[in-house]
């Protein structure tokens, strides 16, 4: 892989936040820059709507853009199925709606009141009614990983020493401690979002781009060009080396 590679970290329904990361990637590699995005679009900020009607326009356009599933995209999914359905990895008293996870902001941006006082199948039936079906078609039709060897871009991550073909998509979406927790080398280098670091984290196996925007901080991008590693900054390209 020799021509830049852009992967930008979860975006959380920030649409100011993504135009101005997807301004600085035009200034640094042109208008037709391949990007990857690493998941989550929605859920928590104040325009999930925007974000991923703006990234169905670029599919449309044909941009060189690829999007991964994160947990949230999916969780966003499967409320809207034709009955809302639990996501297996939260927790039993956990839904989607509930305010640590930030699917009423989602609702919210689409003109549905997901107010905790509102039954549930009345938030759906609005949902249903108000959510465009292409934008719950495109979330269904993410990938959950995307390859350019040597790296594997993916939400979560992987289950190490684990065939990428039999990684299950609970774990592409969700897994964190025994991923995290591991310094061995992968088949590739991964580079992932969902665990929310300080600042980008370079592991040596692992590059962590997650630095906080369902919580008010920065999204944030990183530049692949051979071998080389850089975060994307507002002045420009920054050296990102193994910590």
């Amino acid at each position: 892989m020799t021509d830049p590679v852009y992967a930008i970290g979860d975006i959380h329904g920030h649409l100011e936040k993504l135009e101005d990361i997807l301004a600085r990637i035009e200034a640094d590699g042109g208008p037709d820059a391949r990007i990857v995005f690493l998941g989550d679009l929605v859920d928590r900020g104040p325009n999930s709507c925007g974000v991923v009607d703006r990234l169905m326009r670029a599919r449309n356009e044909g941009r060189p853009w690829t999007v991964v599933k994160g947990n949230h995209d999916r969780m966003f999914e499967y409320f809207m199925g034709a009955q809302p359905k639990h996501d297996p990895r939260l927790r039993p008293e956990l839904t989607w709606l509930h305010p640590r996870l930030g699917g009423a902001e989602t609702l919210a941006s689409y003109g549905v009141d997901a107010h905790v006082d509102r039954a549930v199948e009345d938030i759906h039936a609005d949902a249903l009614a108000l959510v465009p079906k292409e934008h719950i078609e495109f979330i269904s039709s993410l990938p959950l990983f995307h390859l350019m060897d040597p790296i594997l871009f993916v939400h979560a991550g992987i289950r190490p020493g684990t065939a990428l073909e039999d990684q299950s998509e609970d774990d592409l979406c969700w897994i964190r401690d025994d991923f995290l927790s591991d310094p061995r080398p992968h088949p590739w280098l991964v580079v992932h979002g969902h665990t929310v670091v300080k600042t980008v984290e370079h592991k040596g196996n692992r590059i962590d781009l997650d630095t906080g925007a369902g919580y008010g901080k920065p999204i944030s991008v990183a530049v692949f060009e051979g071998s080389d590693v850089w975060t994307l900054e507002s002045s420009g390209r920054k050296v990102l080396k193994p910590a």
